[in-house]
Formats: C-alpha cells, sequence, structure tokens
C-alpha cells in the first residue's frame, strides 16, 4: 500500500472531480483506492472511486491501464459481495471495449478474468465473462475457438437454468453458425433463444437484437416480408433505447423494400421522423441502391458500389443480398437488350450497357448455360447469335390426352362387363 493514500470520502471523490487535468484526477482515484480502511462507508466510496476511475481511463484511451486496474483490484473484490464484484468487473470490460483497436486486449482480458473466477470459483462471474470472450472471438473470425468454448457453456448455463443468460448464449450460438453458413443450426439456436425468452422478462435490447436475427435469417432465405417486420420490431426497440444498433435495423429494412420491388418506399421511410434521426452514410448508401433499382441502371449501380463501398460490400449481410440483385438487374438489362436482334456484336451490346466487355461476354455465356435464352456465342466474329424460342408441338401432349382418355373409356367398359357377367 502507498504511504500516500487518500481517505475514502466524498471530499477526496469530489477533490478528483475538480481535478482540471484528467491525469491529475486519475492520480488522485488510484490513491483513494490505497486507502486501507474496510468500513462500509469506505467501500462505498472505493466502488464510486473504481466506476469514476474507468470513465476517465477510457476517455484518456488507457486500455492497458483498464486491464491492470482489475487486476490490482482483487484483494478489493474478497472484501466486497459477489454481486458487486461481478458488476465491476463488467464495468471495466465494457470501458475496455469503449476504447477503439482493443480487440486482442480485450480478448486477453477476458481469458485473464476466466482464470481468476474458476480460481476463486466464481461461476457465475465466469460465465458471464466466458460469454464475452466468446462473442470477442466470433469478431475476431475465431470460429472454431468460440464455438467449442460455446458448445461446453452452454451444457453448464441449461443445467443452471440460467435463462437470462442462456437467451445470450442461445442468441450468440445462432450469429456464430450464420456465419460459418450453417443455417439449419443457426435457427435451431435462434428458437431456443426464443423458447428461453418467453419463459422470462427480457430487456428491450436483447429483445431487438433476437428480432434482427430472426430478420438476418428470413432475409437470407428470401422471405423478405417476414425479414421486413423483424426488422422493424428491432428498429423500434433499438431506436427507443437510442442504440446504435437502430441503423442497421433501418438500414436491414430499406435493403428489404428494395428486393421486394419497393424501391419507391425507401425515400419515404427516411424522410419519416424516425427515419431522419440516423441519416447518414448508411441510409445515403441505401437511397442511391434504391435510386439505381428503380431507373434499372446498372452504371448508377456500381457508382453506388464504388462510392459506399465501406457501407455495401464490407457490410456481409447487405452485401450478399446486393450481389444477387445486381446479378438480377444485369439479366433483365441484358434480355431487354438483346430482344431485337438475331445477331449483334457483343461490343455493342457492352456500350449500350455501359460495362466492361469481358464482364458482358461472361455473364451472357452464364444466361445462356442456365437457359434463360437460347443462342451462342461466336467469339471468333465477337458476336452473339439469338435463336427463336423452339415452338413446342401441340399434337404430342393432345396425343397422349387422347391415349389417355381411350383407356380411362376402356377401362369403364371392362368393369360394366365384369358386373353383366357376373
Amino acid at each position: 500500500m502507498s504511504s500516500s493514500y487518500l481517505p475514502a470520502t466524498t471530499e477526496s471523490i469530489a477533490l478528483a472531480l475538480e481535478a482540471k487535468d484528467p491525469s491529475e484526477a486519475i492520480s488522485i482515484l488510484y490513491r483513494v483506492l490505497d486507502d486501507p480502511s474496510s468500513s462500509p462507508e469506505a467501500l462505498r466510496m472505493k466502488e464510486q472511486a473504481i466506476t469514476n476511475l474507468s470513465d476517465l481511463l477510457r476517455q484518456e484511451n488507457r486500455g492497458e491501464d483498464l486491464c491492470s486496474l482489475l487486476t490490482q483490484l482483487r484483494p478489493f473484490f474478497s472484501l466486497i459481495p459477489k454481486a458487486k464484484t461481478a458488476k465491476i468487473v463488467r464495468v471495466v470490460i465494457d470501458s475496455v471495449a469503449k476504447i477503439p483497436g482493443t480487440s486482442d486486449l480485450q480478448i486477453a482480458l477476458c481469458k485473464e478474468m476466466v482464470q481468476w473466477t474458476r480460481a476463486e470459483k466464481r461461476t457465475f462471474l465466469r460465465q458471464r465473462v466466458e460469454a464475452r470472450l466468446a462473442a470477442l472471438l466470433m469478431e475476431s473470425k475465431e470460429y472454431s475457438e468460440a464455438l467449442s468454448l460455446l458448445s461446453g457453456l452452454v451444457k453448464e448455463v441449461r443445467r443452471l437454468d440460467d435463462k437470462l443468460l442462456l437467451v445470450d448464449i442461445d442468441l450468440l450460438e445462432s450469429k456464430l453458425h450464420f456465419s460459418l453458413r450453417n443455417l439449419p443450426k443457426s435457427k435451431a439456436a435462434l428458437t431456443a433463444a426464443r423458447t428461453a425468452a418467453n419463459a422470462i422478462y427480457v430487456p428491450p435490447g436483447q429483445q431487438g437484437a433476437i428480432d434482427l436475427q430472426s430478420g438476418i435469417l428470413h432475409a437470407e432465405e428470401k422471405d423478405y416480408k417476414t425479414a421486413y417486420s423483424y426488422f422493424f420490431e428491432a428498429f423500434e426497440s433499438f431506436n427507443a433505447l437510442e442504440d446504435p444498433k437502430a441503423v442497421f435495423s433501418l438500414k436491414y429494412m430499406l435493403l428489404c423494400k428494395i428486393m421486394v420491388n419497393q424501391a419507391d418506399d425507401v425515400g419515404g421511410i427516411i424522410s419519416s421522423k424516425a427515419g431522419l434521426q440516423y441519416v447518414g452514410p448508411d441510409l445515403d448508401a441505401m437511397k442511391a441502391v434504391a435510386d439505381a433499382h428503380s431507373k434499372r441502371s446498372l452504371k448508377l449501380f456500381e457508382v453506388a458500389l464504388r462510392d459506399y463501398k465501406a457501407q455495401l460490400e464490407e457490410d456481409p449481410i447487405v452485401h450478399r443480398h446486393l450481389s444477387s440483385l445486381y446479378d438480377t438487374l444485369m439479366e433483365q438489362n441484358l434480355c431487354r437488350l438483346i430482344e431485337p436482334f438475331s445477331r449483334v456484336e457483343i461490343s455493342h451490346i457492352a456500350e449500350l450497357i455501359e460495362l466492361p466487355i469481358d464482364h458482358v461476354e461472361r455473364k451472357l455465356s452464364q444466361m445462356i448455360l442456365d437457359k434463360k435464352f437460347a443462342g451462342t456465342l461466336d467469339q471468333g466474329a465477337g458476336c452473339l447469335v439469338i435463336f427463336d424460342d423452339p415452338k413446342t408441338d401441340a399434337i404430342y401432349p393432345a396425343t397422349l390426352e387422347t391415349i389417355s382418355n381411350v383407356g380411362k373409356v376402356v377401362d369403364s367398359l371392362y368393369v360394366r362387363s365384369a358386373k353383366i357377367m357376373a
């Protein structure tokens, strides 16, 4: 213990608040924590000092100091109830999470805290820190490690019947399987999360997260109308809490409108009272895509993808659906352009659609193989030859139908003759 400690009193906390320099306030709060007194009042003041110190260290982006603070506080944790210890640990870990670029530091901190909680037999806290660690590993794309951690944790929590934590873990497992493109397991985990959530009161933020994941899974199955309703529910939950996730829910709502050919509704949603609060690059990106879709312009679509790369291509959910939309839009445009021709140069089509020749040629060959139209590519002449759609001869289906009807008449006559003979 430092000899220059300050007594853990309201005066010492006030002294830290009045400090002009953050580093001076941090120094005062550290000295308050060095107070050897363990009276109830002193412990309460130290808790306040820890909260203030965490905020200051976060504002100063001192992630390493926040990690060492948890190590320094371990003797103090033995003096206070386990529930308060869990709260302080979560506050400090949350503070580290708010500092940008600290993913590796958070993972190291969580692993260290898991070891300490195992040694101290603090099961309640360990389970929550492990759930947080699994979420961090998933964000870092360490899927196998996150999955092995979750599989053991799920069994343990189910045995204890901790419904609130079980909802978190099942939801996290659903996200993890979705990242691994295992949709059946992702849906099963989400169903388990909903079942657990139905048995207890779920905070609005957690309910919003469940609805958001439900919307993502429905959108993956091309059920965009149901997905839209889930995204809307998630948006309302996050919007009431002023949670930053609200903008993602709104963005996915707009995506669903575009995917069901209702791009004209996008402008109305953005200019609504709720939408105006979140105007920014994400909504501008969706507006640009909606405009390109309304005008059926591939050039505008590509401009939107280039100008809003971070919002569109780097968001895996939006990127997957827009890739499908881009392909559909390109096919529709190509079919419309080649319709008047029986033979046309590929360079001419590329000029009309304002795309590179190799890109157009590759897409046309794919469409021919998929039987979107009948034709062939004459690569020597650089031309596309379009065949007339072969007309099916109606005589064959008519003959088959006649034979079938004759068969029925013969069967009927056979039954009648059998009755007469009897």
